[in-house]
Order: C-alpha cells, then sequence, then structure tokens
C-alpha cells in the first residue's frame, strides 16, 4: 500500500523561511512553533497571534430549504440564524454521536461551514449522502483561512480592513481588501478577541506579510493553538470529543437550541434530550494537576482505587503556571472541587475537577461593557 501523501498548506514555503518547525497534522505540513510554544502562547494572550488554519475545511451549503435540511444533522436552530451571524454547533450521527464540531454562518451566498480539517472529507461524503439534491455542498479549497487572535487583533486588522472593527463576537460580513474579497468572522479558538479570515489561496502569502508587518502581530503555530483552546476549555475534535461522546456528555448542551429541545427533529435527538432531563453517565469536565509534572491524554483517572474516567488534552499550561487537563469522569465525580488520581508512568497524581474556562474568555460581545 503507498504512502499517504501529506499535502502542503498554501503558506508552506513562508512558514519555512519564517524558521518554522513542521509537523504532519490533518494530513498536511503544519508549523508547530516559530521561536517556541511558551513564548507564543504568552504573545497571543498579550498582542495577537496570526495562525494557519488552511487545514480546515470551508464549505458552502446553497439550494432552497438548505438550513431546514441540516437542521436534521445538528441541534442548532439554524433557520433563525440571521444574515451575517454564527452558531457553534455540531454534525451528529444517527444516533446522536459527534461526527464533528463546526461553525455555520448564514451569508448572502448560502450557509458557510467551518469543519475540522482531520475529518472534513468525511463530514463533506456525510453531508452529500443525507442533504437532498437540491442542496448544493461546494468545497471552498481555492481558500485559505487565518487566524487572527489576541486582544490586539482589532488594532492590527483595523489598519487594513478598518470596517472589520466594526464586527462583534459571532458576526461575520464580506470585505474588500486591495481588489481582493474576504470573508471574515470576529471568532476564534483560543479564548481572545480576534477574527478568521477566509482569504483566496493565491493572496493569502500577500495578506499574512501585511498582517506580521503590525508591531503587534507574530505568527504562533499548532503548539500554542493547543495550548491557548486548552485553557480556554475548548474541546479539540478527535481527542476530546468523537462518534462516541453525545452533546451532553461533551458539556455542549449550550449547542441545542430551545426549539430544538422542544421540538426535536434531529439525529440522535431521542438519546440526546433524555440525557439533558436525566443526565448522562459521564462528563467532559477540566481538572487541575498537582505539581509540575502534565498529565496527558490516555491517563486513567481513579478515585479510590476505581478507574472512573480518562484524560482526553492535558499539558502545562503558561497563563495558569501550572499543568491542566480535560478529560471524563463518571457524573457521580464531575462536580468541580471533586479530588481524584490520574495515573502517569505508573504513578499516581493528585488533580482536582476544576471548573472551566481555566483563563476568562475575552470574546467582544455585542452589548458588553468594554
Amino acid at each position: 500500500m503507498p504512502p499517504i501523501e501529506i499535502l502542503d498548506l498554501p503558506l508552506n514555503d513562508w512558514h519555512r523561511a519564517q524558521g518554522a518547525r513542521m509537523v504532519e497534522f490533518a494530513g498536511y505540513h503544519m508549523p508547530i512553533q516559530y521561536e517556541g510554544i511558551m513564548a507564543e502562547h504568552s504573545w497571543t494572550r498579550t498582542n495577537a497571534g496570526l495562525f494557519d488554519v488552511s487545514h480546515m475545511g470551508q464549505l458552502m451549503l446553497s439550494g432552497d430549504g438548505a438550513a431546514q435540511a441540516l437542521e436534521r444533522l445538528v441541534p442548532g436552530d439554524i433557520s433563525a440564524l440571521g444574515e451575517g451571524r454564527m452558531r457553534y454547533s455540531l454534525l451528529l450521527a444517527e444516533d446522536g454521536g459527534i461526527l464533528d464540531d463546526m461553525m455555520v454562518t448564514n451569508t448572502p451566498m448560502g450557509l458557510y461551514l467551518v469543519v475540522n480539517g482531520a475529518v472534513k472529507h468525511e463530514d463533506m461524503g456525510y453531508l452529500r449522502s443525507e442533504l437532498p439534491d437540491e442542496v448544493t455542498i461546494n468545497y471552498m479549497d481555492d481558500r485559505a483561512l487565518l487566524a487572527l487572535q489576541g486582544p490586539k487583533a482589532v488594532d492590527a486588522l483595523a489598519r487594513l480592513i478598518p470596517r472589520a472593527a466594526g464586527l462583534y463576537f459571532m458576526e461575520a460580513d464580506s470585505f474588500i481588501w486591495g481588489e481582493h474579497p474576504l470573508w471574515i468572522s470576529r471568532s476564534g479558538y483560543t479564548g481572545e478577541d480576534g477574527f478568521e479570515i477566509s482569504v483566496p489561496a493565491d493572496i493569502v502569502q500577500q495578506l499574512t506579510e501585511a498582517l506580521c508587518e503590525q508591531p503587534e502581530v507574530k505568527p504562533i503555530g499548532l503548539g500554542a493553538r493547543d495550548s491557548l483552546r486548552l485553557e480556554a476549555g475548548l474541546p479539540l475534535y478527535g481527542h476530546d470529543l468523537d462518534p462516541a461522546i453525545d452533546p451532553v456528555q461533551g458539556d455542549l448542551a449550550f449547542a441545542i437550541s430551545k426549539t430544538r429541545r422542544a421540538e426535536g427533529g434531529f439525529c440522535g435527538c431521542e438519546r440526546i434530550l433524555a440525557a439533558l432531563t436525566d443526565g448522562a453517565d459521564k462528563k467532559r469536565v477540566g481538572f487541575a494537576v498537582e505539581g509540575r509534572m502534565p498529565v496527558r491524554e490516555g491517563a486513567p483517572i481513579f478515585a479510590e482505587g476505581n478507574q472512573v474516567g480518562v484524560m482526553t488534552s492535558g499539558g502545562f499550561a503558561p497563563s495558569v503556571g501550572a499543568p491542566i487537563a480535560m478529560g471524563y469522569v463518571a457524573t457521580a465525580h464531575s462536580q468541580a472541587g471533586t479530588e481524584l488520581e490520574a495515573e502517569v508512568r505508573g504513578k499516581r497524581i493528585a488533580v482536582t475537577v476544576a471548573k472551566m474556562p481555566f483563563i476568562a474568555h475575552n470574546y467582544h460581545r455585542r452589548g458588553k461593557a468594554q
């Protein structure tokens, strides 16, 4: 069997020219760090970090009834989404298991979906098999995706595209940079204020260089992206979420809209709505870790000698100054403050269930006092 080809991002040569250390992730060569994960993490928390997330899948669903058709596969109220508004949602299997998490935006062109890179082709296959023929699925592989994240992201972006500063969290619009069309949302996956920018792949290097010329901006790799999202309490698909997990177990019940709770009509709704009423058997929670040794994915979790869960993410949190982790435990052990143990290389380490996020979110919400 021939080896699987690892693809290059449109910015591959640029990343290497900046001294990035490249790794394989989601089928692509991607930068894991430039000057170091700790420094890049801290820079993003205080300034603005630029992430290349072009491995993500950008899809456009169009055609009559697209929103109603998608609602059978997700628990969100897509039909009520106003133009230029976006919603975090979950692509569900027939039994209610999570096939992916994604962002859905109502645009004048249709429903714009951003899905995870590692499963984007599976997502597209599933959507094609489940949506009616009247709904067209366009894989926008001619576009790159950048994420500009951090408290000074708005200052940097506003110099290039002033009108983008008028967006609020979970809002999006089309913009022109020079002669080039961009689609920009005020969103991201670091817990900080920031933007995601969909840009034609053939001019993404020009935009990247223009952004990195701003004094607030540095390129940031996958390593800091992971530590930032972990501090923000945000799950990573394929680690913290998978098809065996439903939205209630995954602590993502907020993604189930009020109308869908009342009306159902989505994949696995019987299982999911029952879990909302009766409680789930296990729950995704955060953990504070005693000492300095990180607790990684796969570490078993114990209560008085009995295994009650497993870690799904973990590492050192630069903004916290200590190791943190995320994982699943039996619901009886999921209350904040519960003291448990995790096993690392045969040694038991004390962990305590902690409220997430570990670092307060810093989103630019409409109506929030600034």
